[in-house]
């Protein structure tokens, strides 16, 4: 368990990375939003058939393949098929334990597990991206889960991971999405409209892809469990490495999945910062690599795996500072028992709301909100901007963020460590 002020930190989170997490699944899909502002459109067209896709709107009630994944993108500039709109991305890291996984993580155990559950939020106007993490241990009530036969697994009060594990019991992971998706919503109201999952090999894979991640490392790492061991200073981690310090548990602080979180929030913030900083335009050879490593890892939905889509939607992110990408976790806070469970306190109902009128995270405790927005857009207390393209469906809108984006390089950013801090 952590101590007080760890146990703080963790439970109110904060952002631009001083408390809260972002785990693989979200630097996956992130940095391949910030690829897309960059890479070839003939790459994209190449590389388009490599994604593995699931439609799983029958499970929900909604349709989720509205785009043309066959199509090459335009020569010109991209468009934001979703322009003008919000999107709200769930993002899932499988602990999933088949195959080259279980030679990773060791097969422990069959059947399908969730690490990781982060809600990716794009504002409307495109001047910010928030992340949300759910810790994995939230005891929660799960939705009833629809599967593709017509038969419904039946929820009930556990850690929130079951949802996965649960809508997994028939092997496919369109069926484990769809009862975490449903979960999420039930729970907090906010709805979804698209989807990724990445599992280990895939995350290490992305990681030599853009040959390692820098990090600061403040003191000797030893954990046999993760067959981790690091010297202390600033140094950049290979794909190995890097998923052994994100998964470690044991052998590092005091063994706390918070205290993991903050760990995993230091890597991706990291990983970010390197993809943004990267000019992948001029290395075709790695560029490719990369994007064969994303392609081969990843489970999305139909919109979600078109690169025309991608590339519309992380063209229209191209101007964004690295301080407009914030991190947050929910609100939580233990139970009292010595169950390891955490709850949620009621701060997060505030984060829910923000999230679902396009508001940023940060400020949740604070700053009230009105859960029923203005309709007529003169007084709703939301401070999104009026998008101003006239036909969402085909308009870009112009990111509101610099021109000229903050970026850094991989030496930058070893610079920088404090291990002091």
């Amino acid at each position: 368990m952590t101590n007080q002020r760890d146990a703080r930190r963790a439970r109110h989170g904060a952002s631009h990375g001083d408390s809260a997490t972002l785990r693989w699944s979200a630097a996956a899909l992130a940095g391949l939003l910030g690829f897309a502002m960059v890479f070839s459109t003939v790459f994209v067209y190449k590389l388009q058939h490599t994604y593995t896709t699931q439609d799983i709107g029958s499970l929900l009630g909604t349709s989720q393949a509205t785009s043309d994944p066959t199509v090459a993108p335009s020569s010109t500039s991209p468009t934001d098929a979703a322009a003008g709109k919000d999107v709200n991305i769930l993002l899932i890291g499988s602990d999933t334990r088949d195959g080259v996984n279980g030679d990773i993580g060791g097969k422990v155990a069959p059947g399908m597990r969730s690490d990781t559950t982060i809600i990716m939020h794009i504002s409307a106007d495109r001047s910010r991206v928030d992340f949300l993490s759910i810790p994995r241990d939230t005891r929660v009530r799960f939705s009833d889960c629809k599967m593709f036969d017509g038969s419904v697994k039946q929820g009930w009060t556990a850690k929130f991971n079951t949802a996965f594990s649960r809508g997994g019991e028939n092997g496919n992971v369109g069926e484990a999405v769809a009862c975490t998706m449903r979960t999420v919503t039930d729970l907090t109201g906010i709805t979804f409209d698209h989807y990724a999952v990445i599992d280990f090999a895939g995350f290490r894979k992305m990681i030599d892809a853009v040959d390692g991640v820098p990090m600061c490392i403040p003191e000797r790492i030893d954990s046999d469990k993760a067959k981790l061991h690091l010297n202390p200073g600033a140094q950049v981690l290979d794909g190995g490495h890097a998923l052994a310090f994100a998964r470690a548990r044991y052998g590092i602080g005091d063994g706390s999945d918070p205290q993991r979180i903050e760990r995993q929030q230091e890597l991706m913030t990291n990983l970010m910062k390197k993809v943004l900083g990267m000019n992948l335009l001029t290395d075709a050879q790695q560029l490719t690599l990369l994007l064969k490593s994303a392609g081969q890892s990843m489970t999305m939905d139909p919109d979600l795996g078109s690169f025309s889509y991608l590339l519309g939607l992380g063209y229209s992110l191209r101007s964004i500072n690295q301080e407009d990408i914030n991190f947050m976790t929910t609100p939580w806070e233990y139970p009292g028992d010595k169950s390891g469970d955490v709850v949620w306190t009621p701060e997060a109902d505030d984060v829910f709301k923000r999230i679902t009128q396009d508001l940023p995270m940060e400020g949740a405790e604070t700053e009230a909100v009105d859960p029923t927005p203005d309709p007529t857009g003169t007084d709703s207390g939301s401070s999104t901007p009026t998008p101003t393209a006239t036909d969402t469906g085909k308009s870009t809108p112009e990111p509101t963020a610099s021109a000229t984006p903050k970026r850094l390089t991989e030496k930058e950013i070893l610079a920088a460590c404090d291990l002091n801090s």
